[in-house]
């Protein structure tokens, strides 16, 4: 299978001397976009992504130096994509600990959306920024980065799937950015997990739990290098059950009581 996932806003920028890195597909669309976003006064990149002044002035002060560093012989500030990210879904995730060899196959069986460079792998050198998918950035392509993107996620989302060798794509993205995915271009079986939290007998999404769900059950895919959804029957990380009367075969459910994930948390923080 072929799995996805969103990028994080949260950003770890430590270096990683010595790692090799691969180049964005997209770069020359990344420094076409971080051109416009350079134009942006700091207010006007606070009210295109609702930021505090002091995160206006950060990602200003981002695109004004962001560089094209397929030229630049000293990149600044690069960083793989997979251990740059460090949200809720990284957090799942947890790249640091993945085995090399579970590395190397995600770099073919992974892909982060993102609104600044559309199709990322893991592997991927990145500079930090923040450029959220639902951005409306105005370019000659439209007034959103949708229309800017267009079908070019989605060509390529199945030219990595072509290489992997498979016609499944697991979906653990946002809704805000698999909607950047044109689905009419897009030649693959979709599969979507949900991730509830239960209480009261009631099923509820909570956010926060649901992040870190999506990035555990592409950590459970890439360990196990699953080619049949079928496996995801057997997902169970964090207390996570499979729940068949709920499921279908594209919409997998997977529920866990709320005291599991309290306790869980406690776990974290202790």
């Amino acid at each position: 299978m072929l799995v996805v996932v969103s990028p994080a806003k949260r950003l770890d920028l430590t270096p990683m001397p010595g790692v090799k890195t691969s180049t964005p597909d997209f770069l020359p669309e990344a420094n076409r976009l971080a051109g416009h976003a350079r134009q942006l006064s700091q207010a006007r990149l606070k009210a295109l992504m609702g930021l505090s002044d002091s995160l206006a002035r950060l990602n200003r002060d981002r695109f004004r130096d962001f560089r094209d560093f397929r030229d630049d012989p000293e990149p600044k500030a690069t960083r793989p994509a997979v251990f740059a990210f460090a949200g809720d879904t990284y957090l799942g995730l947890e790249a640091a600990s993945l085995e090399p060899e579970t590395l190397n196959y995600a770099q073919r069986h992974l892909r982060i959306l993102s609104g600044l460079y559309g199709i990322l792998r893991p592997m991927d050198a990145i500079q930090p920024y923040r450029l959220e998918m639902g951005s409306r950035l105005k370019t000659r392509r439209g007034n959103t980065l949708y229309d800017f993107w267009r079908d070019l996620p989605a060509k390529a989302l199945n030219a990595a799937a072509e290489e992997a060798g498979t016609n499944i794509l697991l979906n653990c993205a946002s809704q805000e950015y698999f909607g950047a995915v044109d689905q009419r271009a897009l030649g693959l079986r979709i599969v979507t997990p949900g991730f509830y939290e239960v209480k009261d007998g009631e099923p509820k999404i909570v956010s926060f739990y649901a992040k870190r769900a999506r990035g555990a059950m592409a950590r459970f895919i890439l360990e196990r290098r699953l080619t049949d959804p079928a496996g995801l029957r057997d997902f169970d990380t964090g207390g996570y059950r499979f729940d068949e009367t709920r499921s279908t075969s594209d919409q997998p459910v997977f529920l866990r009581p709320a005291e599991v994930a309290q306790e869980q948390d406690a776990l974290a923080s202790a």
